[in-house]
Parts: C-alpha cells; sequence; structure tokens
C-alpha cells in the first residue's frame, strides 16, 4: 500500500490528531462603561458573535440591578446561555475578606436566580482565591456547602485593558478608527491561547477543553467574531462551557497558594516544576503595554 492509499484508509480522526476544543466564557456586564455611541449595539454584536453555541456570562449584580441590565440578561437567557455568579460588586477576596464576600456573593444570587438559565457557577472577581490556606479554604468550604462550583478559566488574557485603552482613545477622539485594535485583539487571544494550551500539555499530557476568559465590553463587541474566527482557523472547535466543565480537571481543587489565576497556571504552579515559565499574576495590563504604547494604541 502506498503512502497516499494509506493515509486514505485511515479515519479521518485520526488525520486531525487531538481536539483542541474551547468554550467562551464572559464576566463582568459593565454596560454602562460602553461609549454612548455603541450602547445599542453591543448586546446584538455579542449575541451574534456567540452564537447558538452555549456560553456563560458570570455577572456583578450592581451592573444588572436596573431596567438596561436586566434587559440584558433575559436576552442572554432567551438566547441559551448561561448566566453564573462573579459576586455583586466584584470587589476581590483579598480585599473584602471571607465574610464580607461571602455576603456579596448571596446577595447576587438572589438578583440572578430567577433567570432560566442560572447556574450555581461562581467566578472569583480577578480570578484571586485566597493569599493564604485559610482564606482559602474558608470560601471553598462556604462554595461546596452551598452548591457552588468554581469556574474555573483555562486561558485567562487581558482584553479588559485592551477595552481600556480602546475606550480611552474614542473619548480623545470620537472619531479614532477602532479597527486599529482588531489585530492586536487577535493576536493576543492566539497568543495566550497557545500558551496555555502548551501548559497544559506539558503539565496534564492532554488538551484540556478550555474556557476563555473575555468581558462584556466594546472591545468584544466590535472584534470577538473574529478572534472565533481566528481561533477556528487555527484548529479550535467551538463546544458548549458545560461540555467544558464536564472535564475532571474543573472537579478537583488544586492546592496552591496564592490560589487561582487560570486554572492551568495554578495546577503547573502546585506542581512546582514550571515556575520558570509562570508569572504573576498570570495576566496584566502591565503585560501589554508596551506594545500598545509601541502601536500608539
Amino acid at each position: 500500500m502506498n503512502r497516499r492509499s494509506f493515509l486514505a484508509s485511515m479515519p479521518a480522526l485520526a488525520l486531525l490528531g487531538p481536539r483542541r476544543r474551547i468554550a467562551v466564557t464572559m464576566d463582568d456586564v459593565n454596560w454602562a462603561a460602553v461609549p454612548a455611541a455603541f450602547s445599542e449595539t453591543v448586546l446584538p454584536r455579542i449575541l451574534d458573535a456567540i452564537g447558538s453555541t452555549r456560553a456563560a456570562l458570570f455577572v456583578v449584580g450592581r451592573h444588572v440591578e436596573n431596567e438596561e441590565g436586566r434587559g440584558i440578561l433575559s436576552a442572554w437567557s432567551r438566547a441559551g446561555h448561561f448566566i453564573g455568579n462573579h459576586t455583586y460588586d466584584h470587589s476581590p477576596l483579598y480585599r473584602a475578606g471571607p465574610k464580607a464576600f461571602v455576603q456579596g456573593i448571596e446577595r447576587n444570587e438572589a438578583l440572578l436566580e430567577g433567570y432560566p438559565t442560572f447556574r450555581k457557577w461562581f467566578r472569583f472577581p480577578q480570578l484571586k482565591e485566597g493569599g493564604s490556606r485559610g482564606v482559602r479554604d474558608a470560601v471553598r468550604e462556604y462554595l461546596n456547602r452551598s452548591g457552588y462550583r468554581n469556574a474555573h478559566v483555562t486561558i485567562d488574557a487581558s482584553d479588559w485593558y485592551y477595552d481600556q485603552r480602546l475606550r480611552q482613545k474614542l473619548a480623545e477622539d470620537p472619531a479614532f478608527p477602532a479597527e486599529r485594535f482588531r489585530e492586536p485583539y487577535v493576536a493576543h487571544i492566539r497568543d495566550r491561547v497557545g500558551f496555555y494550551d502548551r501548559l497544559s500539555v506539558d503539565v496534564l499530557g492532554r488538551s484540556v477543553p478550555h474556557t476563555l476568559l473575555t468581558h462584556y465590553n466594546l472591545l468584544n463587541a466590535l472584534f470577538l467574531k473574529d478572534v472565533l474566527k481566528a481561533l477556528e482557523e487555527d484548529g479550535w472547535e467551538r463546544i458548549d462551557v458545560g461540555e467544558a466543565y464536564g472535564d475532571p480537571v474543573y472537579r478537583d481543587p488544586v492546592d496552591a497558594v496564592p490560589a487561582g489565576e487560570s486554572l492551568i497556571w495554578s495546577i503547573a504552579h502546585a506542581a512546582g516544576r514550571y515556575e520558570d515559565r509562570l508569572r504573576y499574576p498570570g495576566e496584566d495590563g502591565e503585560y501589554e503595554r508596551p506594545l500598545l504604547d509601541r502601536l500608539g494604541l
């Protein structure tokens, strides 16, 4: 059998290699930060970009305790996408302390539990899960007792910082061509996806079904569709976020301090063999500032 005949006889999936799968998650719903000129288009553009593959929206309650916010959540839920808890005021655990932090979770749940697609999935603000074992474990015990799961991300990124820079440019000059952010933002996500997936393979021996961190903002209204198209071109398969969270990697707590960051970062940190590849925090605007400065963005 020649090589061409051999390849033709192989199952298609064998030729494709390991599946690379990714689900979209989105945080905050800070709709009031969107410039007024774009406010009416953000929700439909984001929903169009995501399509029918179910994503998850992790909601900060103070942003949606109003007519506009409730309308966003209703539309999101009608589209079949999940709603999760991101605390009432987005105060990180290191600032709030465990008692106030838990109160923020409960206050937010009261606002969200009536939406049909609400799930008891919790995302830590700034992905910070505790700087000491005592603080970390106090909140973990509360989440377990209350039926919440930790809604990890495996692919962290700094889209919030790109959005901040974009809005600053538009505030300085309403005629600023926002399209200039398209390529740098797509490149940023591609870079972060590649980094965390390589780390996943090295640490766990496989490419896990990933969850991508994004935010409900102008940047993603404009360019999320481009990001997802680029990832598809790179061989990534979009999956339902519920499918991703069904993987065992999301189930067991990681014994790392400080706790948090990307789940893959945390597992690598706990292993103690990858410190030369890890930075703290895992992602931050400080890492992106030099590039955007050079580009005049």
